[in-house]
């Protein structure tokens, strides 16, 4: 049976699906692997659809760091997309999209504040002042969050037939799978769509856990950039997928950054808490100082043994103890952070700040005095 032309629905279209999935599932397709190209999805707004569709759906990721000693600087040109779609001009056709049997898979990566949903919305009123009464949106227009506009195009799915579909969300979020189905069951419900359709949601979606690593940024100002590539992003030689393997599921593909696991959610402490927190650490530590990216501020003489100390005396000590390896880790996140070929920028990092540190920090602080029966002295400063 041939390949189909399109086999994956996402939603997101920033830098990190761009030199993450978008750029494993180009190399497996090279590889010969069984898989269809994606159709994106930008949720909010027109701009990086059209250049998507501009650039025929191709792209550059440049690869550039240190691995096992050696430097590495790689260009590829990734062409895995197909076409995108904007949510705000184009929703039938991507409604079209999440009909169609040939779509097996839908990817999300959305923000951190991706899941939240209107109370309007969960409460099942009205979307906008011309939604209808049970609080689907109005004829050609998407809901408003992304749980909604999910709940859409499964909707769609069930009444063309309901053909089996594997959702895998990459938010960091901790239960990703388990919040996003629990949110999408909740407005089902609020809708009244029926036990057929909340029956499949069960039965015919497969929910997949996620955690996902890899440091993506912008090209800075002045980066060499010959095809004028409005999609070019800049990431590092690592990259780390643990996908939770759930019978069921179709088998995705097979990549050297994939780790099948049947529970994701110790790598995930470990990512989100170490990596992440260390992170919004530093805009809490590093940008009052005026530093202004990852790399100055674990070099810094001031910065870097305090980052150091909280990363492996606070941080590590107050993981699970199902969590492997956290020490490596985190030394290991620390030799990433000195990435000599990305300038990660604090002021990326602090979009959102506030959620993050409820997100990535808080956990963490909560958990040190629960295990020691004492306040950590570091994230006690950044954090009261």
């Amino acid at each position: 049976m041939a390949t189909p032309a399109e086999s994956v629905l996402q939603f997101g279209s920033g830098r990190f699906l761009r030199a993450f999935a978008d750029l494993f599932i180009h190399e497996a397709r090279q590889d010969g692997q069984d898989i269809g190209r994606i159709v994106v999805v930008q949720s909010t707004g027109t701009g990086r659809a059209r250049l998507f569709n501009d650039q025929h759906g191709r792209y550059r990721i440049r690869v550039r760091g240190i691995r096992d000693g050696a430097r590495i600087d790689e260009s590829v040109e990734v062409e895995s997309v197909s076409r995108a779609l904007s949510a705000t001009e184009d929703w039938e056709a991507v409604l079209v999209a999440g009909r169609d049997p040939s779509t097996e898979y839908i990817l999300s990566n959305t923000s951190e504040i991706g899941y939240d949903v209107p109370e309007t919305e969960l409460r099942g009123g009205a979307l906008r002042d011309d939604s209808p009464p049970d609080g689907s949106p109005p004829d050609g227009l998407p809901p408003v969050s992304f749980p909604g506009k999910l709940l859409a195009v499964l909707l769609a799915r069930y009444e063309n037939g309901g053909a089996p579909v594997t959702v895998i969300p990459c938010e960091l979020i901790d239960g990703n799978a388990g919040a996003l189905r629990g949110l999408v069951r909740a407005l089902g419900r609020q809708r009244r769509l029926g036990d057929g359709f909340l029956g499949w949601l069960e039965e015919g979606v497969t929910w997949l856990h996620t955690l996902v690593d890899r440091i993506t940024i912008e090209p800075p100002p002045g980066f060499p950039n010959p095809q004028g590539d409005g999609l070019l992003a800049l990431t590092e030689p690592f990259a780390f997928w643990a996908l939770e393997d759930r019978p069921g599921a179709a088998r995705f593909i097979e990549h050297p950054a994939i780790t099948r696991t049947p529970d994701v959610r110790p790598y995930a402490l470990r990512k989100v808490r170490v990596l992440n927190g260390a992170h919004t650490a530093l805009v809490c530590r590093a940008m009052p100082l005026g530093i202004r990216t990852v790399r100055e501020a674990v070099d810094h003489g001031e910065t870097g043994p305090w980052l150091r100390d909280l990363m492996l005396e606070e941080i590590v000590p107050a993981l699970p103890d199902e969590v492997e390896d956290a020490r490596i880790f985190a030394e290991d996140c620390i030799e990433r952070f000195r990435n000599p070929f990305l300038d990660h920028r604090l002021e990326s990092i602090a979009v959102d700040h506030q959620i993050k540190v409820r997100m990535r920090l808080a956990p963490t602080y909560e958990a040190y005095i629960e295990k020691f029966n004492r306040n950590p002295p570091l994230l006690s400063a950044l954090l009261t």
